[in-house]
């Protein structure tokens, strides 16, 4: 995570946050990532640019341990994989 992003993360939410991004580079190792605070719902968001065709695919990587974290832990963390600017451009 580069220093300007988000950098009020609890080491728990820290930890969360560096497990998912692990999770998400087994599917895209080239993955990259910014974490910001988001307000809908509130919470710390990971938004993952991913260079896949199919975002279900980084989705089944991470959605089950995400709702460990969010249900089990109450952790208020969201994920949201995007595909480069320059990709999403294209038909």
């Amino acid at each position: 995570m580069p220093a300007e992003d988000y950098d009020a993360l609890t080491p728990r939410l820290q930890r969360a946050v560096d497990e998912l991004q692990h999770l998400i580079r087994r599917v895209d190792p080239l993955a990259t990532f910014q974490v910001v605070p988001g307000e809908d719902p509130t919470g710390t968001y990971v938004l993952a640019t991913v260079d896949v065709e199919d975002t279900e695919l980084v989705m089944d990587a991470y959605m089950d341990r995400l709702l460990t974290l969010q249900i089990d832990e109450g952790l208020p963390l969201y994920v949201l994989p995007l595909h480069p600017r320059s990709q999403a451009m294209m038909p």
